[in-house]
């Protein structure tokens, strides 16, 4: 092989590499620093390019995955667009000028996606604002009419008592549950005002303005909230406790499915993400329920939802939900472990355990479709009494499994010496219990997670004597009624 160098164009220097077969090869020279500028330009720009693409993708999946979303955006920019009409024009502007601020603020601190939320930190800011501008007024009369020697004194000390006593309600359930923000709004407000130094007329006169601005923004805010595409907490919360069930059922019988028909499934990793893993959602939903349930009391009657509604008992229902997404977390961590039974024990229990939790699936969707129509079920008590059945199926194949392990150590021998057959017996039948344990820990998890659901029975039956689910009995006399007017066609037909 031999190389020579020779001079290309004027440009610069190139190599030629000569090969033993005759041919050459043209080595280029290294790119310059410019080129590798652009290249590197262009490469981010690509990269750039396709994170734009990627984030305006999941933006637009997430508007038309809920559409509400879209819309609540456009009813936040049409209230203040409202709103900011007191800027805009002339004559409003006049009548409320600077403190028409406050309006806008109102706004964009009160509206919230739901109505409860909405009306929530609506009325919580009316309530405040109004208890504390006229406090502070009145304890700024009475500090003016005390002398200029005791006026910073009185103000000083009812800043330090309301704010103090006004930050410790906060600790307090009730009060952090349903006022906590009403309470935020009543220091800032007692305290801008006590602290504001202005006579008590203009005082009275700027508590005024503001107390009407405000007003006007708490105004505008719940009146697009509530008229336009409303979404109401309490709804949300009903579909929320519904699906919950749904989705726990899917776990329960995908978790049971994958365990003992594995081998049968031919997409395992997609029936255990679309349906094993569903109890996860039961269990971080807590914090949603209570949020929900919380901001439902303060919603009117709408739709199906009366005055008064139950709203705690969705959370009672919500709570024996999670009591048995518990067992069913444990039941995941159990099958999914490194300890596997022997397939010839599986195949004991695997009829009686599928059938427990095809039932327990059963019971929890129909209880679901109950909730979700909030109609009384048919068919709950046959459901209940099949999967209590299924119950004691299971406890006498549980029952049975020591014969089996005696007839499967027996069917496979153990070497030993003479004199000790017995002792070998005894050390195969432990093994085989050892062996079996990940099934009965399975099979037992199943019994409770059967019982606790006739806590969610339970809890369900209660909502829907309080919420006034519609009965059975209307059902069967409606029946009654198109047989007499049937049978009243017919006699007079004839």
């Amino acid at each position: 092989m031999a190389t020579e160098k020779e001079v290309s164009g004027g440009l610069g220097l190139e190599w030629r590499v000569t090969v033993p077969e005759g041919s050459s090869v043209k080595m280029e020279p290294e790119p310059s620093w410019i080129s590798r500028t652009w290249n590197r330009l262009v490469e981010l720009g690509s990269k750039l390019r396709s994170k734009v693409s990627t984030f305006g993708k999941k933006v637009w999946k997430i508007g038309a995955d809920s559409p509400r979303k879209v819309i609540h955006g456009a009813k936040v920019g049409a209230a203040l667009t409202l709103v900011s009409l007191f800027y805009y024009l002339r004559p409003l502007y006049n009548g409320f000028g600077s403190s028409a601020m406050w309006a806008v603020m109102t706004v964009v601190v009160v509206f919230e996606y739901t109505v409860g939320g909405c009306l929530y930190k609506g009325i919580n800011r009316a309530i405040a604002t109004l208890s504390a501008g006229g406090l502070a007024v009145g304890i700024d009369w009475v500090a003016s009419k005390s002398g200029e020697s005791w006026e910073p004194v009185i103000l000083s000390a009812s800043v330090f008592l309301l704010a103090s006593a006004a930050t410790f309600s906060r600790f307090l359930p009730t009060v952090k549950a349903r006022f906590d923000y009403g309470v935020t709004i009543f220091i800032l407000t007692f305290s801008l005002v006590a602290v504001s130094g202005y006579r008590v007329e203009e005082l009275i006169n700027l508590a005024v303005q503001r107390i009407a601005t405000i007003a006007i923004g708490i105004a505008i805010a719940l009146s697009i909230c509530i008229l336009v595409y409303p979404v109401w907490s309490g709804q949300e919360l009903h579909l929320l406790v519904s699906r919950n069930m749904e989705k726990l059922a899917d776990s329960l019988e995908g978790c049971v499915e994958d365990y003992f028909m594995k081998s049968e499934i031919t997409d395992a990793k997609e029936s255990s993400a679309t349906r094993s893993e569903g109890y996860k959602c039961v269990l971080n939903s807590k914090a949603s329920e209570d949020s929900q349930a919380n901001l439902a009391r303060w919603e009117p009657a709408h739709g199906r939802f009366g005055f008064r509604h139950p709203w705690k008992q969705y959370l009672k229902v919500a709570a024996a939900l999670r009591n048995c997404a518990y067992c069913v977390e444990a039941l995941h961590g159990c099958i999914n472990s490194e300890a596997k039974a022997p397939e010839c024990m599986k195949k004991h229990l695997r009829d009686a355990c599928m059938k427990l939790s095809s039932d327990s699936s059963k019971v929890l969707k129909e209880l679901s479709s109950s909730i979700k129509l909030m109609k009384r079920s048919k068919s709950i008590d046959a459901l209940v009494g099949e999967m209590k059945n299924a119950v004691h199926e299971l406890q006498n194949a549980f029952a049975s499994l020591p014969n089996h392990l005696t007839q499967t150590t027996a069917s496979s021998p153990i070497e030993s010496t003479e004199g000790k057959k017995n002792s070998n017996i005894s050390i195969a039948d432990g093994v085989a219990l050892m062996e079996a344990m990940p099934l009965m820990t399975i099979a037992s998890l199943l019994i409770e997670i059967s019982a606790r659901i006739q806590g969610v029975v339970d809890a369900v039956g209660t909502l829907a004597t309080l919420a006034r689910f519609e009965g059975i009995r209307n059902e069967k006399s409606s029946s009654k009624v198109q047989a007499e007017e049937q049978e009243d066609k017919a006699l007079q037909e004839v």
